[in-house]
This record gives C-alpha cells, sequence and structure tokens, in this order.
C-alpha cells in the first residue's frame, strides 16, 4: 500500500535504521512524522529554512506584507497596556519560521510604540537548527534571544506567547476504528520499502483524547481513519507552567472537535505541501515535503482550561484583522499608491489574508491567566 523510494537519503537511512532497532520494527506515525519534519541536521526544517515563501513550498501570512506582522504587533502593545506596562514585557514566539514576522513587529515597535520596545524582552523557541540560523540572519541588529523552554522562568512569564502555524506542524499519531476497536498506524518496512501497519494503541491516552472531546468514536464506521495531537497537549503545558500573567495567541488552521471528528471526515486532515502543491501521502518525498494536520481547536481550549488558562475569544483571521482596520487598509489604497500594478498586488495581497476559503479562515484563539478579558477592546469587536 505505501511504498516510499523517494526522498532525502540519510533521512531515509535514519528512518530505516530507527525502524530496524525497534523492538516490533516499526514506529507510530508521530515518531515518524517527528523525524521526517525534526531529525537533527536531516529533516524537513532542519536542512533548509528556504521551504516557506513563493519559492518554497508554502506561504503563510507574514510572506504576503507586513501588515499581518503589524496588527499582531498593535495587538500585542494593547496587551502590554492592558497588563499595566509590565517591565519586562515578554514576548515569546513559538516557531518562527524565516524571521520575518518579528523583524516587520519589531520594526513596528520602533516606529510607532518606542515605549513598548524599552520594556520588551523577545524570545524566541526554535528547535529547527536550519530556521534558527535563518531567523539569527533576519535578525541581526535587533533585541532579540533565542531560548529553549528550560531557560524561561518557571510561573515566572509576564507577557505574550504566540504562534503561527505552529501547532498543525507537531507531530500526530493516526489511528483506525477495527470492528469496533481504536487501533493506531505505525511505520514499519516491507521488501525494503515504507509501508503501514495497523496495531494496538501505543498509550492509552488517545483512547482518553476522544473521551474528553466526547467523540463516541468506537461507534463510527470501520476503516474510520483520523489524527489525534498529543504533541498539542504537552506544548500547552509548557507553555501554562511558564506563563504567569498574560496571554496565550495561536492562529491556525483547524476545527471545533464535533467539526474535526465527523464520521464523514472518514480520512482526517493530514496534509503534505510540496512545491506548493498539496497531497495526502506523507511516504513520498520523505524530508522534502511539509506534513501537517488540522487543529482540534477544542481540545486546544479544554485542555488549556484544565492548566488554568482561561479561553477569552475564539475567530477567524479574517474577522480579527477587520476588526483592526484591514478594511481601512483596502480602502485607502487609492490615496497611497498611483501605479494601478502596485494597487492591485497590494490589495490581493490584503484580499489574500482574510480570503474565508483561504488564509482567512484560520482560527485565533487566544487564552490568558490572571487577565481580564474586557481589557482587550479589539476582541470584543473581532469575536
Amino acid at each position: 500500500m505505501v511504498n516510499a523510494t523517494a526522498g532525502h537519503p540519510a533521512l531515509l537511512e535514519l528512518i530505516f535504521d530507527r525502524l530496524q532497532s525497534s523492538p516490533a520494527q516499526r514506529i507510530t506515525f508521530a515518531d515518524y512524522m517527528n523525524l521526517a519534519l525534526y531529525a537533527p541536521g536531516q529533516g524537513y526544517y532542519a536542512r533548509s529554512a528556504h521551504r516557506i515563501g513563493p519559492g518554497g513550498d508554502f506561504f503563510t501570512s507574514p510572506q504576503l506584507s507586513s501588515d499581518f506582522a503589524e496588527v499582531l504587533a498593535m495587538q500585542i502593545a494593547e496587551m502590554w497596556d492592558g497588563l499595566g506596562r509590565p517591565q519586562p514585557f515578554m514576548v515569546i514566539e513559538m516557531g518562527a519560521g524565516r524571521g520575518q514576522l518579528a523583524v516587520d513587529m519589531l520594526a513596528y515597535w520602533q516606529s510607532h510604540r518606542s515605549d513598548l520596545l524599552a520594556a520588551l524582552d523577545y524570545g524566541i523557541i526554535e528547535t529547527a537548527a536550519a530556521m534558527k540560523a535563518e531567523q539569527q540572519r533576519a535578525l541581526g541588529g535587533w533585541p532579540v534571544r533565542w531560548v529553549s523552554w528550560e531557560e524561561l522562568p518557571d510561573n515566572g512569564v509576564q507577557g505574550c506567547f504566540f504562534s503561527n502555524e505552529l501547532i498543525d506542524a507537531l507531530p500526530v499519531h493516526q489511528v483506525v476504528v477495527e470492528n469496533g476497536e481504536l487501533r493506531e498506524v505505525y511505520v514499519t518496512t516491507q521488501a525494503g520499502a515504507i509501508a503501514e501497519v495497523v496495531a494496538e494503541l501505543s498509550t492509552p491516552a488517545l483512547l482518553d483524547y476522544f473521551k474528553a472531546a466526547k467523540i463516541d468514536i468506537l461507534s463510527y464506521p470501520a476503516g474510520y481513519r483520523t489524527e489525534v495531537n498529543l504533541a498539542a497537549i504537552d506544548w500547552l503545558g509548557q507553555v501554562s507552567q511558564k506563563l504567569q500573567r498574560g496571554y496565550l495567541l495561536s492562529i491556525d488552521y483547524g476545527y471545533s472537535a464535533q467539526r474535526y471528528y465527523n464520521p464523514m471526515r472518514g480520512q482526517g486532515t493530514l496534509q503534505c505541501y510540496y512545491q506548493h502543491r498539496y497531497h495526502n501521502d506523507p511516504y513520498i518525498h520523505v524530508g522534502e515535503q511539509d506534513i501537517t494536520a488540522h487543529v482540534d481547536f477544542s481540545t486546544v481550549q479544554r485542555v488549556g482550561e484544565s492548566l488554568g488558562l482561561q479561553s477569552l475569544g475564539l475567530t477567524k483571521q479574517g474577522l480579527f484583522l477587520m476588526a483592526w482596520g484591514w478594511g481601512d487598509r483596502l480602502s485607502s489604497l487609492a490615496q497611497e499608491l498611483t501605479d494601478p500594478r502596485a494597487i492591485l498586488e497590494r490589495r490581493q495581497q490584503l484580499q489574500q489574508a482574510i480570503d474565508p476559503i483561504g488564509l482567512g479562515g484560520f482560527s485565533v484563539l487566544l487564552q490568558g491567566r490572571a487577565v481580564e478579558e474586557t481589557t482587550l477592546v479589539v476582541w470584543q469587536q473581532a469575536c
């Protein structure tokens, strides 16, 4: 069924070595996805930062223009004001891509909120070496530091953790319903190629996930297949452990649990991106394509609340940007620019960010600890 023969040779060798050294000569799909994306020096994100943008495999909102970063910068400035302008004010970006979002945000604060910039402690958490190197090149001269989770003080951060398209790239388990039981998809080898095998669950947390989400997965049709993002739960635990007072802002594509795990969505949401085309085969172009899965935002909210993170708002990116005056940016183009081609290009950039069937359909989730939600006026409009 699965025959992966193309991909990065060193990475394929690493994966085969890992399979052969495993007790059952198999690994979970989550382990496979982690190797394919993040294996040091060999995974998709570990080898090159030039994956994002027009010349890569996909693009994100920050690549369209600086406008998206400016809105986030204004949002974070509103958070700082609402928290009483603490000093230092920590902003922790998790998974900073090529660093463009940080560059544009810092430039905005330098021009419009020098008071915030003076109080700012901007940290980036980045596990991919190639991405970190690209970020350091892009951010040379800016007051930014790269930190690990361990370097952040427990319950010591006052400020904002934020991410843009991070959770979707966390490794997911794949499960399938067979004979009224939940089983797990593993990666193994067969006749010298990567193959799949279905066996017992690697952890009871997979079934517990659906019980907590109130999804009766065992009643679903045989062959129903989907993903479970246990890594997102661990990630929330890390944020919760470090955040004393402030916000967690997450931007990603995803659904509520009821919509994600609809019985009609029988093959899950796993997608791969290669040269701006997408498909659902994670076993080709190994190490040369992105692998993602949609986010179950219901679980992110529920688990966050169990960890002491208030759910302050969930909206769509298009609505969030419009609440911050995106429509004014569109309507003022004719006054700002005279070249018709420049006007058209900029209009397309702005419209892409709010397109409800594209980037504008992304979810924007705001969570917080020890904060007053009423201080964020724009969120009252967006939600």
